[in-house]
This record gives structure tokens, C-alpha cells and sequence, in this order.
């Protein structure tokens, strides 16, 4: 990369320092490093899509399985970990992770089934107030459920689905927003935007979204995707009804992990609110007396339809507990330090091969890059191939944005260095 071999050293050295410097670096030995063919560890940047394994994932799998073997149907109640109560068992941890009271969130589903089941709740259309408010460029799965749910409200998405456009790169600036609101919100029925926008890396203020969008009597949901274990959240302070994240990025429960739901307390008994019931979503007091009238379960327990996955909490247990022990407040501080290294890398040695979109604000951003190769699309599919040809795992988003996201829990300096090195490579190469 660098043709004065001092620099190099340099940069090595400092690189190293920093990471010898990290409180998190013992963190990095929990998880299971892919391989490169070389044999050698890869500069894994991908775990704004698939988070890496913990290594203490496969035996807390294997638990369960030895208690279904050993104990069959009283593993609900004699297991290691019983089953019955068991999507209770990350509750804690899982509210600690976004910043909710425990009785506020809830794992189950999928991330837009829930979507779904909130909406069923929080978007509650008439006439007169029947839009919903999402960015243009929203993740695909969510413009497929609110313009289905507009419909199936007997709407039309081509008038009922307000769209907000972005910058160049792709970045909704908050006066954008809060025209938006100004100008359609007494039609607005619900605001759905994501924490974090999954192409340009975008973190939103999601406290003034809410603040504003409640002012205008709109309902407030947020797709938490990319901000769930990236961003240090505050859902019960920001005061949104309710919010949706998956747990297979940044939250490392492996792939099609349990997804995560909160609502906000002020719904905790909010009986009259419409809602797809289920018998686990029941008061678990009286649950088992078999009754046909549905009793909803405090909190967003009781938005749950059937008994929880035991196969798929055991991996969102044992990554919890792993932020747990990092504390978000910790893993937010590298992620910020982290990312500005590496962006400052980029900036300092390959600027003239790369554009970086995701603003520069760390609180606009979590630990995502997005990155646009100067030139043709081709120019920047040729660059996504380099890096995986040498072990540096990124994403490509159609039509032409490389993601790269230093994850704090196990990337470190010297992987942002490498990454770097390796485009300087491929440019002087071409």
C-alpha cells in the first residue's frame, strides 16, 4: 500500500497500539473468525448483515438439545434453562440493549412479522388520517408491508405512502422530515423510519422524530435493524409506541435469529388497542385455564402469538449476555473511535478511490461506512471482489455502495488498516 516502508511500520505500530489499548479487545477471543483460504483470519466488516458466531453458542445449543433428549417435556420445567419461562430469561438483557423498561420488550417472530403485528395495533387509518411516513429508500421489506397494509386498509399507496427523499448520498436531513410532517402531518397516521438507514449508514434522531411527529398527533414506530446493538439506545426516554429489530447483525444470534419488539409502557394495558392475539400473548396467570376469552399479558409480553423457539433464544441468550458484560455505553465509545479511525484512514490515503456517504457526525452514524468507489459501478464491483480475493469481508448494495462496518465487539484497528491497504492495492493495480 504505501511505498515508504517507515509509513508503513508506522501506521502498523500505531494501529496495533490502539488495539493493545482497548478495553473490549479480550471480546474479539468470544467469537469464531472465519478463515481466509490462505489459512489466515479474513478482516470480517460484515456485521451489519450477518453477525459472527459466539463461541459459547454451539454448547448452549447443545444444552437444549440434551435436555430434550434427557428430560423430554419436563425440560419446561427442569431444564438447565426451563422453557417455560424462557423468552424471560433475555429480557433484561435485551432491554438494557435498547434502552426499554423490561416489561417493554419482548423476543419473538421475525422482524417484519412484527412490523406487521404492530402495525395492526399502531396504524389504525381513517379518512382523513391514513399516510404513512417512510424514507424512499427504505429497506425493500418494509416498503412491501406499509404499502400492503395500506392497501389491506383499502388505501392506495400511490397517495397514502409519503416518501422521503435524500441528499446525494442518500442522507434525509431532519428539516426534511420535519416539512414533511408540517405539510402532510394532520394525514399522517404513522411515522415508520429506520434507526439506522441501511444503505447510507444514516443514524436518525429519534427523539425529535418522535417528539415532532406526536405533535402532529401522527403514531411513531421505528425499524431498528441496523441500530439494535450499534447504537446506545433510549426507546422508553425517546417515547416512541413501539419499535422492530432483528437479531442477527449487530446482535450476533445467528442466521434468521429471533427478532426483538418493544411498546412503549403508556400501551402496557392498553386492552382496547386492536391486535392478532395468540395463546402466549395471554395473561400468563390464567393462561392455562384453557379459557376462550383472550386476556392480553402487561406489556409487550402480550403481543406474542405462540410459545417461544427454545433453538433460537439459546443463541440471543448467550449473545446478551455477552453485551451485558461490554455495557452499551462501552461499545458505543470504540464504535465511535473506531469508525473515526477508519474513516480518517480512508480519507488520509485512499481519497481519491473512494467516497465516503454516511455523514461524518458520529451521531449520525453508528459503525457502518458506506462507501462509493470514484468511477463506474464496474469500477466498484471489481473493487468488492479484490477485497473478499484477499480476506476483507464487505456487503454490496445494489446500485453502487460498498458497507463496510467495523464492529466493536470484534473488529479492530489493524482490520480497518488492511482493509485499506488492500484498496490502495487494487488501485495501483488498474
Amino acid at each position: 500500500m504505501y511505498s515508504d516502508p517507515i509509513s508503513v511500520a508506522a501506521a502498523e505500530a500505531q494501529a496495533l497500539t490502539l488495539d493493545a489499548r482497548d478495553p473490549l479487545a479480550g471480546m474479539r477471543d468470544e467469537f469464531l473468525i472465519p478463515r481466509h483460504s490462505d489459512g489466515s483470519e479474513q478482516a470480517y466488516f460484515c456485521g451489519n448483515s450477518l453477525g459472527l458466531q459466539p463461541r459459547a453458542t454451539r454448547q448452549a445449543l447443545a444444552d437444549e438439545l440434551d435436555d430434550w433428549q434427557n428430560l423430554a417435556v419436563e425440560a419446561h420445567f427442569r431444564g438447565k434453562h426451563p422453557w417455560m419461562p424462557y423468552h424471560e430469561l433475555v429480557r433484561e438483557d435485551l432491554a438494557a440493549v435498547v434502552g426499554a423498561k423490561p416489561h417493554e420488550v419482548v423476543a419473538m417472530n421475525s422482524l417484519t412479522v412484527n412490523l406487521h403485528l404492530m402495525m395492526v395495533s399502531f396504524y389504525r387509518p381513517t379518512a382523513q388520517r391514513h399516510a404513512i411516513l417512510i424514507e424512499r429508500s427504505a429497506f425493500p421489506s418494509d416498503h412491501h408491508a406499509v404499502a400492503s397494509q395500506i392497501r389491506f386498509h383499502g388505501f392506495d399507496p400511490a397517495s397514502a405512502l409519503i416518501q422521503l427523499d435524500g441528499d446525494a448520498n442518500g442522507v434525509i436531513a431532519e428539516d426534511t422530515i420535519l416539512r414533511a410532517l408540517d405539510e402532510h402531518g394532520e394525514r399522517i397516521a404513522l411515522v415508520l423510519l429506520p434507526g439506522v438507514q441501511y444503505l447510507s449508514g444514516q443514524a436518525f434522531d429519534l427523539a425529535a422524530i418522535t417528539q415532532a411527529a406526536h405533535a402532529k398527533g401522527c403514531q411513531v414506530g421505528f425499524d431498528l435493524a441496523h441500530a439494535a446493538g450499534n447504537l446506545d439506545l433510549r426507546l422508553h426516554d425517546i417515547g416512541c409506541d413501539f419499535a422492530a429489530w432483528c437479531s442477527y447483525k449487530y446482535l450476533n444470534a445467528g442466521p434468521g435469529a429471533i427478532a426483538g419488539c418493544f411498546v412503549h409502557e403508556r400501551h402496557a394495558r392498553a386492552d382496547e388497542l386492536p391486535r392478532f392475539a395468540g395463546w402466549w400473548g395471554h395473561d400468563p396467570a390464567t393462561r392455562f385455564l384453557m379459557r376462550p376469552q383472550f386476556l392480553p399479558a402487561f406489556g409487550a409480553d402480550g403481543w406474542q402469538l405462540s410459545n417461544p423457539p427454545i433453538f433460537a433464544l439459546a443463541p440471543l441468550r448467550v449473545s446478551l449476555a455477552q453485551f451485558r458484560r461490554a455495557g452499551m455505553a462501552v461499545l458505543r465509545a470504540k464504535s465511535v473511535a473506531l469508525t473515526a479511525y477508519f474513516e480518517r484512514l480512508i480519507h488520509a490515503h485512499v481519497p481519491d478511490v473512494l467516497d465516503v456517504l454516511t455523514p461524518a457526525d458520529p451521531a449520525q452514524r453508528g459503525c457502518q461506512l458506506s462507501l462509493r468507489v470514484k468511477g463506474a459501478r464496474e469500477a466498484g464491483r471489481s473493487l468488492y471482489d479484490h477485497l473478499h480475493a484477499h480476506g476483507i469481508v464487505v456487503d454490496w448494495r445494489e446500485p453502487d455502495v460498498i458497507r463496510a462496518a467495523p464492529t466493536p465487539l470484534y473488529n479492530r484497528h489493524i482490520d480497518c488498516l488492511r482493509f485499506v491497504r488492500a484498496v490502495r492495492d487494487w488501485a495501483a493495480a488498474r
